[in-house]
């Protein structure tokens, strides 16, 4: 698919810069980008990893105030 992207000129001369660096096309240099920035963040709708870790566990609630007690102390 195709898509129209405008950039500021810093920002393509920048482009240019890192897909000369790589000896790949700007485009490839854009969907990589992408990639990366889409691995990096969570889907909408998608949890954490870490996301119900603890559960069914009966000792997260008790073990995490006595963390916090320990703060008052």
């Amino acid at each position: 698919m195709r898509t129209i992207v405008d950039l500021p000129e810093e920002e393509l001369q920048a482009l240019k810069a890192v897909a000369k660096r790589h000896k790949i096309s700007q485009a490839e240099a854009i969907r990589r980008a992408i990639r990366t920035y889409l691995a990096a963040r969570p889907a909408p709708g998608r949890q954490s990893p870490a996301f119900g870790i603890w559960r069914g566990r009966e000792e997260g609630l008790g073990y995490q105030r006595a963390l916090r007690a320990e703060w008052a102390e």
